[in-house]
């Protein structure tokens, strides 16, 4: 059974000071950094404890922004997505600014408004080596990309697909007008073949899964080329060219 140090008392939750907000462990908290001018840092309280002077420790698992990750900010990662990582801590808990709501990929992607306090995971994060789990994520489009929520993605009612208005030569605003869609694979089959009726597709037509493998980012062998990796083709590209190189 674990033991709490001499001098040393588990507590089940805090109040933010100034605050009514109560935080417990499992709860996702914003923390104020030592660099007024930085975003706050973000964390799940772990376990909350006070010492003999009632001085407040949480021990606490940060959140990394994709641009504090060894593999920095890509395309594809949202404006509010966060890593969780294995990297732990403890710290004062009259650094806590606020509390916030890390929701998984799929949750996030269901919000009908994001607020300021809403953010998604979809990867954990190993600090030390710059892995991920999992290590790899569906890509989507002819740019073949992971998704990003911030973007808008339209569903071919052909092959399942998803594609960037951009990729397909089409505005935003005129993405938004469709009712239907067929990327130019799709458009270009025998239209004979098609019937409006059968408009969306059967769900028995299965996407194109295609991956982008992300631990290759981070690779040593492979920095020097990290910039160039985008997509699966970028990838396999590669790859065939370190393995000549006996790199990979």
């Amino acid at each position: 059974m674990a033991k709490t140090r001499p001098g040393k008392r588990d507590l089940d939750s805090y109040t933010i000071k100034g605050t009514n907000k109560v935080v417990k462990a499992g709860d996702c908290v914003l923390m104020r950094p030592s660099d007024s001018d930085k975003q706050p840092y973000v964390a799940r309280v772990e376990k909350i404890e006070a010492d003999n002077r009632n001085n407040v420790k949480v021990r606490v698992r940060w959140y990394y922004r994709p641009e504090e990750s060894i593999g920095g900010r890509r395309q594809f990662h949202g404006a509010k997505e966060l890593f969780l990582s294995d990297h732990y801590d403890v710290q004062s808990a009259h650094t806590i600014e606020g509390k916030c709501i890390v929701h998984s990929f799929k949750n996030y992607t269901k919000l009908d408004n994001v607020g300021v306090e809403d953010y998604f995971c979809r990867f954990e994060y190993k600090a030390s080596t710059g892995g991920f789990t999992p290590d790899r994520v569906a890509v989507y489009c002819k740019c073949e990309m992971p998704y990003n929520p911030d973007d808008l993605m339209v569903q071919c009612e052909g092959c399942k697909d998803w594609f960037h208005p951009s990729c397909m030569g089409m505005t935003i605003e005129q993405a938004k007008k469709l009712e239907h869609f067929l990327c130019s694979d799709c458009s270009s089959e025998d239209e004979a073949k098609r019937s409006p009726s059968r408009f969306p597709v059967s769900p028995s037509v299965e996407p194109k899964v295609r991956i982008l493998i992300l631990d290759v980012l981070i690779f040593p062998a492979w920095a020097q080329f990290s910039s160039l990796i985008y997509s699966v083709k970028d990838y396999m590209s590669l790859h065939d060219y370190l393995s000549i190189c006996h790199l990979g």
